[in-house]
């Protein structure tokens, strides 16, 4: 492409349209699945976004994050597979075809099964897939060439051939068992597909007739009466005393009047309630468990809408929460209701209409995970996967020494359909791979398919290896699995992470990844979860249309600490705006200084380097140092603050202004070395950035001059198309100045410390001061002779003064740079009297300011009722008055010293 002029401003939009086409048609996010002996293979898999999704906060972080590592180890000289991909979303996609239908007058039944899959197929068509778009406005480098769907044919055969060896080793069986169900959707839902909230409830406590004492009760307390009707037990703990002759006696199911048995089990918490608790092992969890231990009945008294059966007795065909009512007043009747107390419930609820769940006994398939967990525990403890931060292993532990049988099977029809066939001949079941013919235990034809899908995490548990081709020995296998590194939520690391192990090491016989990063929430400002309810949303979509991508990619990178909550607000993505224009105008005016200047020609080896060079370029050196090792450790934030400080504080601030002089000076030998470190600098630290901020980077480097091989090595002498190609710096060995590095870092401190004096005295900036400077050895005074000219424009020095041991001048103000004593006479300065009245004024009012904050916080009313953010500010607003006055009153005592 040919070099081009800057324009004044930076335009991010149509860059980076231009820009993302460009690197697409060039094919330069593609990897090489032959292999290639002189580049390392490096791979990723993306996290699946739901076809259904929008690009969200989660999205924009993740992605941002998984697209600095690609773009970071291409230019390190990785072949770089980044696998993208969509999720079929089984309950989620399903939903959205059915709310059409709904509109239409229909539903899913009346099109039956097939028709409703062709239709779900159309959607995906026309509407799916959108968060795919937005990914690439986001810059993701995937490789879409590669792009996968979990329900296309490579995927859905992967399925079928784990869902069958599952089923063959053991691994999968069908059982009656208690699940979490959507009574609206008629499925089950996993954990994850579950939402708590918390919610004002009640807790009622009723009394269960002794049998065979008459007028002796125990008192349970439930927060879900209507279950009563299916309880097989009451219980107490086996050590609790007030029960002991209670052990083996029965009591009376009040309104059904079926006599249960107390059970002894150490599940019931003594410190409870009264001691006593119901034992539903149809519809609780925890009590399935406890009737699983002492042989009790399942009596299930709902159907799946969520109704109540015959066997809830006179209540049959009510709605449970109808039931709820009826029971709560037939008690009271009964004088059977002992109290109702108020109660905080977390209530479950689908993740996608919302209704809440309920546990429900049901035939489900399920995975036997326990032999597949011990091969993922192991490989996390050897170390041949790392969890980072590492305090997610623990969680990580927990969940995988206390698993639980997976249920793989969900009641609805979008999703991979369990490749099972039932007999009606002889009532066995044929599991296979290809649709069979016949059964497979009896030869019969009379066969139907089990009508269940798989989860949704079936197929995602598989994603590391189906992507790349499995169970077909593919080369994109070979070369690139184990993948190198799985950036994910926190989330999801049981449901999704943990069963990627195990999948992975089970058919693979290797870890999926070798790392797994877990990246943090992206909140809001005050800290607090983004939800749209509390209406505190940032869209990631807007954010770019206003500040640009880059922007938008450096302020999640900078502020992704490990192990710490992003609080994102809008005026920090446009402070990075503000970075995205230094770094324009930085270039802007180092192309404006390049006129005449061919980096080709340049020997580096015969420049006459000046400190100020070796300083910068030193600087650049320790830049990339720090800036490898913390991207080699995840440590986004870290990285992405060296950047901006180099780039802002070192570069901009210092090296272009130090520049000045010798680029407009007569010297042409010391013009060019300058331009060709102002070149050098600019070009190597466009390299740095491009992971974080790609676009910006790319419209530069492509208007640089070309062809040195000084500054871009390793690219074969030849100048690469696009700075995506172009190596990562590293620390260079004929760019280390340490000692003449310390020197100049020694005069900018001078100069930072003349600054200082300067604005505290609020000198104007166009006035010029007298300076003295008491060195206190030879060395020193060499060094701030050396750089007299330097100092005196850089801090605006009219008359400097340097020599060894100098006294101090009367009524001047002073700064210690080591053995450096900086004086500056305030005498004609400033007008003392007046400054003297300016700050008794400041002072005062910001005296009245902190004694307001002061109040507010000393007022117990406020602290406790407002909320916790709202004191937070407050508490910093008078931290802030404070410490601004403090300033203010030394800058009083010198002025007063004047007087």
């Amino acid at each position: 492409m040919e070099t081009r002029e800057l324009a004044k401003g930076y335009e991010p939009h149509e860059v980076e349209k231009r820009w993302y086409a460009e690197w697409l048609q060039k094919g330069y996010f593609h990897a090489d699945a032959a292999g290639d002996a002189t580049r390392k293979p490096y791979s990723i898999v993306i996290p699946p976004p739901n076809v259904t999704g929008a690009l969200h906060m989660g999205h924009a972080l993740n992605n941002t994050l998984q697209d600095v590592l690609c773009r970071w180890k291409r230019m390190t000289g990785h072949n770089v597979l980044w696998m993208p991909g969509t999720d079929h979303a089984g309950i989620a996609t399903q939903n959205v075809v059915e709310r059409q239908l709904a509109a239409e007058g229909k539903d899913r039944h009346e099109l039956g099964r097939e028709a409703f899959i062709e239709r779900v197929w159309q959607w995906k068509g026309e509407s799916g897939g959108q968060i795919i778009g937005q990914l690439k406005r986001l810059g993701a480098s995937c490789d879409w060439e590669r792009e996968r769907f979990t329900m296309d044919a490579g995927l859905s055969k992967a399925v079928r051939t784990v869902f069958v060896k599952l089923y063959q080793d053991g691994l999968i069986y069908r059982d009656n068992r208690l699940i979490n169900w959507c009574p609206r959707c008629h499925t089950a839902l996993s954990d994850i597909e579950v939402e708590h909230e918390e919610k004002k409830g009640h807790l009622w406590h009723i009394r269960y007739p002794v049998v065979g004492q008459p007028g002796r009760f125990v008192t349970v307390a439930t927060t879900r009466p209507e279950t009563m009707l299916g309880d097989t037990a009451v219980a107490v703990h086996p050590e609790d005393e007030r029960y002991a002759d209670l052990h083996g006696a029965r009591v009376l199911l009040p309104l059904v009047n079926r006599e249960i048995p107390v059970v002894a089990d150490e599940y019931v918490d003594r410190e409870f309630g009264t001691g006593v608790v119901k034992i539903t092992p149809a519809h609780d969890f925890n009590d399935f468990e406890v009737g699983l231990r002492h042989g009790l009945d399942k009596i299930n008294v709902m159907d799946e809408s969520g109704v109540i059966t015959a066997a809830g007795h006179q209540y049959e065909g009510m709605d449970r929460f109808a039931a709820r009512t009826k029971i709560v007043e037939d008690l009271e009747a009964a004088g059977l209701l002992d109290k109702i107390d108020d109660h905080g419930l977390s209530v479950g609820g689908c993740y996608r209409c919302k209704t809440v769940v309920e546990p429900y006994l049901s035939l489900q398939w399920y995975v036997k995970v326990g032999p597949l967990a011990e091969q993922a525990l192991a490989a996390v403890k050897d170390g041949r996967t790392r969890i980072l931060p590492k305090q997610w292993e623990n969680t990580y532990y927990d969940w995988m020494e206390n698993i639980r049988d997976w249920c793989i099977s969900r009641q609805i029809w979008w999703g991979h359909r369990i490749p099972a066939w039932f007999c009606d001949h002889c009532g066995k079941v044929t599991v296979a791979i290809e649709d069979p013919r016949q059964c497979s235990h009896c030869g019969s034809d009379e066969l139907r398919q089990e009508t269940d899908v798989l989860d949704t995490w079936f197929s995602s548990a598989l994603w590391p290896f189906s992507t790349m081709g499995w169970p077909d020995q593919t080369a994109e296998l070979k070369t690139f699995y184990p993948t190198a590194c799985l950036v994910t939520g926190f989330d999801i690391l049981f449901f999704w992470v943990a069963r990627m192990m195990m999948m992975g090491l089970h058919f693979m016989g290797e870890v999926p990844f070798r790392d797994v990063y877990i990246h943090a929430l992206v909140r809001d400002a005050q800290g607090q979860k983004m939800s749209k309810s509390k209406g505190n949303v940032i869209d990631p979509l807007t954010v770019i249309d206003q500040y640009g991508t880059d922007a938008f990619r450096f302020t999640l990178a900078a502020f992704a600490a490990q192990g710490r909550d992003i609080k994102l607000a809008e005026e920090r993505i446009s402070g990075y705006r503000n970075f995205c224009n230094k770094v324009w105008n930085a270039a802007r005016f180092t192309l404006m200084n390049l006129e005449g200047f061919d980096p080709s020609r340049i020997d580096c080896s015969q420049l006459q380097l000046a400190e100020t060079d070796e300083w910068i370029l030193h600087r650049l050196n320790e830049t990339a140092r720090e800036t490898n090792r913390a991207l080699d450790e995840y440590r986004f934030n870290e990285a992405a603050m060296t950047l901006y400080q180099f780039t802002w504080s070192e570069f901009c601030d210092w090296y272009l202004e130090l520049s000045k002089q010798d680029l407009h000076g007569d010297d042409q030998q010391r013009r060019q070395t300058t331009q060709y470190v102002l070149w050098a600098v600019l070009e190597n630290l466009l390299r740095l950035l491009h992971p974080f901020m790609p676009f910006i980077t790319e419209e530069i480097w492509q208007t640089l001059p070309k062809g040195d091989r000084c500054a871009v090595r390793g690219s074969g002498g030849d100048w690469p198309p696009s700075i995506m190609l172009a190596p990562y710096p590293t620390p260079r060995e004929d760019w280390q100045f340490a000692d003449d590095a310390a020197r100049m870092e020694q005069v900018m401190a001078v100069i930072s410390a003349i600054r200082t004096i300067r604005g505290e005295m609020e000198v104007p900036p166009s006035k010029e001061i007298g300076v003295t400077l008491s060195c206190g050895s030879e060395v020193a005074l060499a060094l701030v002779t050396k750089f007299e000219s330097k100092i005196k424009g850089l801090a605006r020095v009219g008359q400097l003064t340097c020599g060894l041991q100098l006294p101090k001048p009367e009524d001047a103000a002073i700064q210690v740079v080591g053995e450096i004593q900086v004086y500056v006479p305030l005498k004609g300065l400033v007008d003392v009297a007046e400054e003297e009245k300016r700050l008794l004024k400041e002072i005062a009012k910001l005296a009245k300011e902190i004694e307001l904050f002061s109040k507010k916080l000393e007022n117990p009313s406020f602290v406790d009722r407002a909320p916790a953010d709202i004191v937070e500010k407050e508490r910093a607003k008078l931290a802030e008055v404070t410490a601004k006055q403090a300033v203010l009153e030394e800058s009083l005592e010198k002025i007063r010293k004047l007087l």
